[in-house]
């Protein structure tokens, strides 16, 4: 499909208008066929124009970030809406057909009836890929631009969400359609769109966002500001407006919903305070100060499903802290061991060597991460006996847990990469390469292309 591109580009139009999804599955395949007396297309395409990303050595076809590079290209040789009006279905196409003179790779399509062709057509006439529920976790990267989509059942990066420069936190909605990332360079909270993962929509928030989450519901978005003297942002997600601002007793680093969906805990590093709002009047309901900041914070559950425990992570301190939610009192405080024989890492903690919960979807597992020790440490619920150290990488952070709650993912900031901790082994069995600094991580299920 080796071509002389003479002719003029037509004028780039939105890329909305043509499906990147429907590109990436339909599309790529018909560069990478051989057909007989033909060369595939991306043999000369990887050096010629327009430009094939080379495949790597050993690959049978690109990547994510090949594949968006791929299709900012060859969408600037179609006219959407209009088969017959784009050069890239034109020029291989036979002159009895209705292509143009020449290509330089030859004529492959002797007809429009041939269904390279027709894919190629119905690409241009705007084809999407229909949505389908898929388990994804999303890995953001505090010193960077994006977001990776990390398929949990292959360990591959399989999207990436651009375009919000340092993404704080992110939460996907209860019926896995869209993604919510706090912005702070722009001080707003962002829609993603779940199936094509494009930011729909920047809402503006009171002040410097932190972590954010979503009600049972789905019907308001909690974002934690961290500035002046603090506050929550209600989200309202039908009109997607910024509703009311709840104050609270300092300002917040991380905000969340508890299991029965009745309470929104936010917590401050500069008041060491924990504020407890009423989900359904969102007003202030109660507040417990502790002896240092609040960090990460989990929950445990009562048989009913009411909130039993805030599992909080202080600063300074390498452990977590117990409290009960009923009656609202700090109960018990567990530090981290010190494994022997092992460095104790004290650069760049940022006053938090341990600052990351996660709890198995039975209520049995409990992890939390130790900056200290480059590791995670698994306890049992709900006697909080220690039953592993694991070694994971330079400055481990936040943790989830997908919904099969088979296997913990680590944002490990130091190395720039996500682990994957097998829950019942609690061996690592995959390290994949993310962005610029990772923190934040969520997993869910997403309506996605």
């Amino acid at each position: 499909m080796t071509a002389l591109w003479l002719l003029a580009l037509p004028l780039a139009l939105p890329a909305q208008q043509v499906d990147y999804a429907y590109f990436k599955q339909h599309v790529q395949p018909i560069f990478l066929k051989k057909r007989p007396g033909h060369a595939r297309c991306v043999t000369c395409h990887d050096h010629r124009s327009p430009q094939l990303q080379p495949l790597a050595a050993g690959a049978s076809t690109w990547d994510e970030a090949q594949s968006r590079k791929n299709f900012a290209i060859w969408k600037l040789f179609v006219v959407p809406g209009q088969p017959l009006k784009s050069q890239m279905l034109l020029h291989p196409l036979a002159r009895a057909a209705g292509g143009d003179s020449f290509h330089g790779g030859g004529k492959h399509w002797q007809s429009q009836n041939d269904p390279e062709w027709q894919t190629l057509a119905a690409w241009v006439k705007g084809q999407t890929v229909p949505a389908s529920a898929v388990t994804r976790v999303l890995q953001s990267n505090s010193a960077g631009d994006t977001i990776h989509v990390i398929d949990p059942a292959t360990h591959q990066v399989v999207g990436m969400i651009e375009d919000i420069e340092v993404p704080h936190g992110l939460v996907i909605s209860p019926d896995g359609s869209r993604i919510y990332v706090t912005n702070e360079s722009r001080v707003t909270l962002d829609v993603v769109d779940a199936g094509s993962l494009a930011v729909l929509r920047r809402i503006p928030l009171s002040g410097l966002p932190n972590n954010v989450d979503v009600a049972k519901d789905g019907r308001h978005v909690y974002v934690g500001i961290r500035q002046g003297t603090g506050a929550v942002d209600v989200i309202d997600t039908s009109t997607l407006t910024n509703v009311k601002s709840v104050p609270v007793k300092g300002e917040i680093h991380n905000v969340y919903v508890t299991p029965d969906g009745k309470h929104v805990v936010a917590g401050s590093i500069a008041s060491s305070t924990i504020s407890v709002i009423d989900a359904a009047t969102h007003t202030l309901s109660w507040t417990l100060t502790l002896s240092s900041g609040i960090r990460p914070m989990t929950f445990t559950r009562n048989a009913d499903g009411s909130t039993k425990d805030i599992i909080v992570q202080l600063s300074d301190f390498h452990g977590f802290a117990l409290v009960d939610f009923a009656t609202r009192k700090e109960t018990r405080r567990i530090t981290l061991p010190d494994p022997p024989g092992q460095h104790k890492e004290t650069e760049g903690l940022q006053g938090s060597p341990s600052h990351g919960l996660a709890i198995t979807p039975d209520g049995k597992l409990l992890w939390a991460t130790s900056k200290y020790y480059d590791s995670v440490m698994a306890y049992s619920l709900p006697d909080y006996k220690l039953l592993k150290v694991v070694k994971v990488g330079l400055h481990p952070d936040w943790l989830t847990i997908p919904p099969d709650g088979k296997q913990l993912f680590v944002a490990v900031a130091g190395d720039d990469i996500t682990v994957v901790v097998d829950n019942k082994t609690m061996e690592v069995v995959k390290k994949i390469p993310v962005g610029a600094v990772p923190k934040r991580i969520t997993s869910g299920v997403l309506k996605m292309k």
